[in-house]
């Protein structure tokens, strides 16, 4: 049955749900596996080494096919394109559940998440405008906090208490979104009857990417959410390896509650840079990105548990005020410049 077609601009219509609603089952999934994974890894012994590369084949499943997921999002519906990637995400969940090498299982987790990520963002534009988009993506980022919050905390928990539990719980919520995604509108896709052959597909990624980087604002964004990003993955394992050696704790659920604390901090800064920040005034997230590094630093010398929970709390505040303008300023550029080339 053919649903709707048409941009809903208000920022609580039932499509923007639906997203909002999948984004965040998708995440809590994702945080969870993580840390049932590693559970998962330590209690089959696998040396320590292995727990960044699990991280690492996760991240470079986006590297790697970075140059393709953009054209997939946009050649069909969006809504369709997250269905298909959270299904791959089960699959990888189900794969670890049944058995197989968890570096496999997980990789193909990795996958689905580069295929749901520009589908996720680019929704966002096609389902709401201008000032609304930053308070969408302040959704989109609150939500996913939250996700990260009780997906990791729920991962660890139930970690501790049966590790298989905790993975089949994350194929539950896997298939929920599935289930989320169903609810979406079926917009038209952005750019179809695109060519799928390898050479054109990695010449319009790179050729794009030049375009974002020769313009001064999306190039600032571009900088700003890989710098944030690729600083939050490497704190999240910092903080597994970290709270043994400086507090002696040796739990699973314990680095848990501390990603949560940043978890915590980022739906408060995005909350508030919803409301304080337009596309106008992207330069005013400028100080909480500096700091972040300044909380960073202040962290990395606590050997106690209440300043260590504090300082988390207070950097993710930063650096949700610092990542949700740049999000938005970054798609509603890249639209306008779509657009053009369109024309």
């Amino acid at each position: 049955m053919s649903e709707s077609v048409h941009t809903n601009p208000s920022l609580y219509s039932k499509g923007m749900m639906a997203v909002i609603c999948a984004q965040f089952l998708s995440a809590f999934g994702d945080n969870a596996l993580l840390f049932a994974t590693l559970a998962l890894m330590k209690q089959l012994y696998y040396p320590e080494w292995s727990q960044p590369v699990l991280q690492m084949l996760f991240v470079g499943a986006y590297i790697l096919f970075a140059p393709f997921v953009g054209q997939f999002a946009d050649s069909f519906a969006k809504g369709r394109v997250m269905m298909v990637a959270n299904g791959l995400k089960l699959l990888g969940a189900g794969c670890i559940c049944f058995g197989v090498n968890p570096f496999i299982g997980y990789t193909l987790v990795g996958i689905g998440a580069a295929a749901y990520s520009p589908a996720k963002y680019g929704i966002l534009g096609e389902l709401t405008t201008g000032d609304k988009l930053v308070k969408a993506n302040g959704l989109m980022e609150s939500s996913t906090i939250a996700a990260i919050l009780l997906g990791s905390m729920a991962g660890g928990i139930l970690a501790d208490w049966h590790v298989l539990a905790a993975l089949i719980v994350c194929a539950l919520v896997y298939g929920g979104a599935v289930v989320a995604n169903l609810w979406i509108p079926r917009l038209p896709a952005a750019r179809p009857g695109q060519s799928w052959r390898f050479k054109p597909m990695t010449h319009s990624f790179f050729s794009a990417c030049r375009t974002l980087w020769r313009n001064g604002e999306t190039r600032f964004s571009l900088m700003g959410t890989s710098l944030f990003w690729g600083a939050g993955v490497t704190l999240r394992f910092l903080l597994v390896i970290w709270v043994p050696v400086a507090l002696g704790i040796t739990s699973n659920a314990m680095p848990t509650y501390l990603n949560a604390m940043v978890a915590v901090g980022i739906v408060l800064g995005a909350g508030a840079a919803a409301k304080l920040v337009t596309l106008e005034t992207v330069s005013r997230c400028m100080p909480a990105g500096i700091l972040i590094g300044i909380a960073v630093m202040a962290f990395a010398v606590q050997q106690s548990l209440l300043p260590a929970f504090g300082l988390l709390l207070l950097l993710g505040v930063f650096g949700g005020f610092f990542i949700v303008p740049l999000n938005a300023l970054l798609q509603e550029r890249g639209k306008h410049s779509e657009l053009r080339c369109c024309c």
